[in-house]
């Protein structure tokens, strides 16, 4: 699985996920915050994916929100 989306669809995903998954990014951000350790963001997509019942397209999506955020802190 890529966790590389185009910028448009990035763009898409992020802007639709508390409509598709009823929880606003913060709270998603906090999830992996407080998840496991994986060392590999294809790793926290699986975990989301699975401990959360997220598509991987939306699991992708916000672990590759969450880093380009945490970068910029």
């Amino acid at each position: 699985m890529s966790l590389n989306h185009s910028l448009e669809t990035q763009s898409k995903l992020i802007a639709r996920v508390s409509v598709i998954t009823g929880r606003a990014l913060p709270e998603w951000f906090q999830a992996i915050d407080n998840g496991p350790a994986f060392l590999r963001c294809e790793e926290r997509a699986n975990w989301l994916a699975d401990e959360h019942g997220l598509t991987h397209g939306y699991a992708a999506a916000i672990v590759q929100e969450h880093e380009r955020r945490r970068r910029t802190r």
